[in-house]
């Protein structure tokens, strides 16, 4: 319900915060103003972007926990499609999750409602895998059902298989 009532206020905003701005300021400033928020918030999250990409490579390289940089990757790419669309409101909401203190607050918010079970990465955290010494060790459970080669069809040939 909430998702619905989301796809049904965010445009009624949108129409609202165009009709207000381009009564204030003019059609083609507010066009203006809608390009300009998208090429410059797509520039913030190329750069954004590169750079948790970069955090996230070196978590991965130093076996720590990458819960933080994936999450404000999400996040990146949340507020990149925030800005692509076109609105006032969208761009006020992908320009917030653009700033890192913001990103950070959001991240311990969802951190505090999910629980994990158990986190473990590198050479200490992987599980033996189990040796099959010979084909005897392997067991594969299965039905068959016996075919009599001899069994002729019972109706003619349709000339796009062989009998």
């Amino acid at each position: 319900m909430r998702l619905l009532l989301a796809f049904i206020a965010i445009p009624l905003i949108e129409i609202a915060l165009f009709i207000q701005v381009g009564g204030l300021i003019g059609l083609w400033p507010t066009l203006a103003i809608v390009l300009l928020t998208a090429v410059l918030g797509s520039y913030l999250v190329r750069t954004q972007g590169a750079a948790e990409l970069g955090r996230l490579r070196q978590s991965f390289s130093t076996l720590q926990d990458p819960a933080e940089p994936l999450a404000n990757g999400a996040m990146i790419l949340f507020a990149g499609a925030l800005l692509l669309t076109p609105g006032f409101f969208t761009d006020a909401c992908g320009f917030a999750l653009l700033v890192p203190g913001i990103r950070a607050r959001a991240f311990q918010a969802i951190k505090s409602r999910v629980r994990f079970a158990q986190f473990e990465m590198g050479p200490q955290g992987q599980q033996p895998r189990p040796r099959y010494d010979g084909p005897d060790d392997r067991v594969i459970d299965g039905e068959f059902e016996t075919i009599d080669p001899d069994k002729r069809p019972t109706h003619e040939a349709s000339g796009w298989t062989r009998h």
